[in-house]
């Protein structure tokens, strides 16, 4: 490819000048630097603060390493193969090591996923490769997504369209608004895209698999690579990268493709209704809106009126008792089951030992909604005895429904518990919470411009949010 020639002609140009801005080695840097593209591996929340599973795993190397971790965010595959070459960054995640350049040296796979052509669900899509010829098919520049099209382009003549500047997301984005009509990515991309867009479909499978590692050039690509290498086998065998995984990606594809369709429909048509009341029980309790709303739904469907054959009633289905303790005199009252319930939560997380780090503090106290904190505490009794982690989400999700068999709960001061129901729960609010993440604004209250209101703090769970551009347009 053209492209290909163009960053190897890059590369040794600027490995032989001295006008690039090369680095020196990590240590007499006084960082690790690392390149990334902005794409939904991981989210830049703002100017200020990068957040997401690509730079929490970076932040542990640099742990591993003893340096702290600086991060320059390049707007394609381009750009990022080319600040590598250029010693401007010491690794660049991720560039994919089936698309050969040559000056470059990988890391081992830290993930490898499937490529699929994807449309909407209403049209008729290619059953084979062969049905391809002469359709137009959009993929991101130098993507690995793209070069499987170009595998095939030997036996069939696909118009390919590579896009700068313009993530998977993205084009999948347009693929929904009916601005084009294929897009061919890997099958993370397609699995975030699943929650909001439900009504894309993958079509067909390409040939071969994008393989996420990351990328070294001269000089870096001798200790560094073997040190890189070293630690992400650990962290696969220790548990961290699944646990990783877990965090940032462990709520995609929870739900089915007609009740994310229910619940986008519910957000235009609902939502607006209650919306200042989530926002206010935000502003009392520090809660994002949207988290609560996601709550809310997944208990009511956001029907204030809501009653269950226990007698659990409301927005946020409250008990009696639980209603009585929080002062709420009216639970089928909106606006007293929405701050009852965010403070009902709140106290739960704050019942919580301290030692349990955000964002399973979250996890667990949804998980303790649903069960009560007795029972949650009996679940991390059984996790201890099983030598699991009763602080991590991860471990406990797997543990909580064995709380419905007797061999466990008859040993249990609390009983029977239908654990499973709780981990429902926890998975479906952080699809919820993705999805109102991407169709509605934070919430930012005036007393909180200039100034963090006093005695509330953020309680924000982390988890990959894309954050899509609504003025890029497909080029014409």
């Amino acid at each position: 490819m053209n492209i290909l020639l163009r960053l190897i002609a890059v590369g040794l140009i600027c490995l032989a000048l001295t006008a690039c801005q090369r680095l020196e080695a990590p240590r007499l840097e006084g960082a690790l630097v690392v390149a990334l593209v902005a794409e939904p591996s991981f989210r830049h929340a703002d100017g200020t603060q990068a957040l997401g599973f690509t730079e929490d795993f970076f932040r542990l190397f640099g742990e591993n390493l003893g340096l702290p971790v600086r991060f320059h965010y390049a707007a394609d595959a381009v750009e990022l193969a080319e600040l590598v070459l250029q010693n401007r960054v010491h690794v660049a995640a991720y560039l994919d090591p089936s698309i050969a350049i040559e000056q470059l040296s990988y890391s081992r796979p830290i993930d490898k996923r499937s490529l699929w052509v994807v449309q909407h669900s209403d049209l008729e899509g290619p059953q084979s490769l062969a049905e391809l010829d002469e359709r137009e098919i959009y993929a991101p520049v130098n993507s690995t997504a793209a070069h499987a099209l170009v595998s095939v382009s030997a036996t069939v003549k696909t118009k390919i369209v590579e896009v700068r500047e313009h993530s998977e997301m993205e084009l999948l984005r347009w693929l929904n608004e009916d601005r084009i009509s294929l897009v061919a990515v890997d099958e993370l991309n397609l699995g975030l895209a699943a929650n909001l867009y439900p009504e894309l479909q993958a079509v067909l499978r390409l040939p071969g698999t994008r393989k996420f590692s990351w990328a070294f050039a001269p000089p870096f690509a001798g200790e560094l690579l073997v040190t890189a290498d070293r630690f992400i086998e650990e962290s696969e065998k220790n548990g961290v990268l699944p646990r990783l995984r877990d965090r940032h990606f462990g709520y995609v594809r929870r739900i089915d493709a007609d009740g994310l369709q229910a619940f986008i429909e519910d957000s235009k048509m609902v939502l607006p209704r209650y919306r200042r009341s989530f926002q206010l029980a935000q502003e009392i309790t520090g809660f994002d809106w949207r988290l609560l709303a996601a709550l809310a739904y997944q208990e009511s469907k956001w029907n204030p009126e809501a009653t269950s054959i226990t007698n659990v009633r409301g927005m946020m289905m409250l008990t009696e008792d639980t209603a009585d303790a929080l002062g709420v005199a009216n639970r089928l009252d909106a606006n007293e089951s929405i701050r009852g319930g965010a403070r009902y939560l709140g106290q739960l997380m704050d019942q919580l030992p301290s030692n349990v780090a955000d964002p399973d503090r979250l996890w667990l106290a949804l998980a303790a909604y649903n069960l009560g904190m007795g029972h949650l505490n009996a679940g991390r009794t059984i996790a201890l005895k099983l030598n699991k982690n009763p602080d991590s989400w991860f471990d406990m999700k797997s543990v909580l429904p064995l709380m419905s068999q007797p061999a466990y709960y008859e040993r249990l001061k609390s009983g029977r518990a239908r654990g499973g129901e709780a981990v429902i729960l926890v998975e479906n609010v952080r699809s919820y919470y993705s999805l109102l993440a991407h169709l509605e604004p934070a919430h930012v209250p005036l007393l909180s411009i200039g100034g963090t209101k006093p005695g509330v703090h953020a309680r924000l769970p982390q988890m990959a949010q894309p954050v899509l551009s609504s003025s890029s347009a497909p080029p014409k």
